[in-house]
């Protein structure tokens, strides 16, 4: 009766913060295949009666077979820190929020105030939008201390959740400094200073523009592939990853396309993208457009193929060294649990080495108190734990 009653409150409350945002938009389908590489079809198929979605099914279908080439990239050679003093860019106009961003807006006006360092680069993937082809991370460097001398240098990537503002999983990255351990804080493609002006949200990142949204995976797995260059540059040797929802699709790619990620945070997790498209409550405006253009679930699932985690299992998995930490929730509305629950029978098959932590919430609530201290805990404790014991391995 009261496991009942709380999933009853907590699916509320879930829904509440999912709706509470009113400048969401339903955008059109758009195939988007100038975003992509062509594909070859397929010799003696018949032709399909939806000739744009076989196409891009077909590119989908192209793209994992050759995804070492899809993402493939030249190491940027204008890498920088910039100081600058940090924004908010927030993504929604709830009262709260616009009284934070003025206040960080006046701060940054004041005379004497500090600015922080920022990564910044171009983009190895360009676009038709020059704001989001700067890559921008905000660097945590960790001190060196006299007794660690001997020990690896070691960094850590964070990409938050969509729609994240600038100031999201900052406190993360302090956290890793106490632990010696060095934080770069990605903005993912199409957010807070990488967001178009035209935009208030981080639409482009995912969207009813199926190829613009590959496109976008594709450029955030390569600027995470950049910032390891950059660390290596400045001597780092061993490295990891930490991403929240869409950010945890990204840095899973990324993983599997690179193995000097060894650490792996994945902060709510899926199998298949297409499936929280069309499932969760977060992308129910997105879902409308591929339903209006009578699209099934299959289907969806199907032209997201090559940005699905479940594409590069086996990829991901030949890494011998790496260590994983998945953290999912229950009454999660968003990444429903039966694609978090196939993400671990998906590792127990591959025979990933991981550890799974169970969140009493959803995606949203996550970030509510008491939920976002025990986030915390798991997070930050695998982190610290994980680096310590690669530091000491042969």
């Amino acid at each position: 009766m009261l496991r009942q009653l709380y999933a009853k409150w907590m699916f509320a409350w879930e829904t509440a913060l999912t709706t509470r945002d009113t400048n969401r938009v339903v955008r059109p389908l758009d195939w988007g295949f100038d975003w992509l590489p062509s594909v070859h079809p397929v010799p003696g198929e018949p032709a399909p009666q939806n000739p744009d979605l076989h196409r891009m099914i077909a590119r989908n279908t192209g793209i994992v077979a050759n995804s070492e080439e899809f993402f493939r990239y030249t190491t940027p050679t204008d890498f920088r820190l910039e100081d600058r003093h940090p924004q908010l860019f927030p993504t929604n106009f709830r009262p709260k929020t616009l009284a934070e961003d003025a206040a960080w807006r006046r701060k940054s006006e004041t005379v004497g105030a500090a600015p922080a360092p920022f990564l910044r680069f171009t983009s190895p993937i360009s676009t038709r939008y020059p704001e989001n082809d700067v890559v921008n991370a905000r660097w945590y460097p960790a001190a060196r201390r006299p007794s660690s001398a001997a020990k690896p240098r070691q960094a850590i990537i964070v990409l938050p959740q969509w729609n994240a503002d600038a100031f999201s999983h900052n406190a993360l990255c302090t956290l890793f400094n106490r632990f010696g351990i060095s934080a770069l804080r990605l903005s993912k493609p199409y957010h807070d200073i990488r967001r178009p002006a035209e935009t208030e949200r981080s639409d482009y990142a995912v969207s009813a523009n199926v190829g613009r949204t590959v496109a976008a995976c594709r450029q955030a797995v390569v600027d995470i592939r950049s910032c390891l260059d950059w660390l290596e540059q400045q001597g780092y040797q061993q490295f990891g990853v930490l991403g929240t929802s869409l950010g945890s699709c990204y840095a899973f790619i990324a993983a599997a396309h690179d193995p000097r990620l060894e650490i792996c945070a994945f902060n709510h997790a899926s199998t298949c993208f297409g499936d929280v498209v069309w499932t969760g409550q977060s992308t129910r405006h997105i879902r409308q457009a591929f339903e209006e253009a009578g699209l099934t679930q299959h289907q969806v699932r199907q032209i997201f193929t090559s940005i699905s985690p479940a594409s590069y299992m086996q990829r991901f998995a030949a890494v011998p060294r790496r260590r994983s930490l998945v953290v999912h929730a229950t009454y999660d509305l968003t990444f429903l649990r039966e694609f978090s629950l196939e993400v671990l029978r998906s590792f127990d098959r591959h025979r990933v080495d991981y550890t799974s932590r169970t969140l009493p919430c959803g995606h949203y609530t996550t970030g509510e108190t008491p939920y976002k201290y025990i986030d915390g805990w798991y997070l930050g404790s695998f982190v610290h734990s994980a680096f310590k014991q690669l530091a000491i391995q042969p």
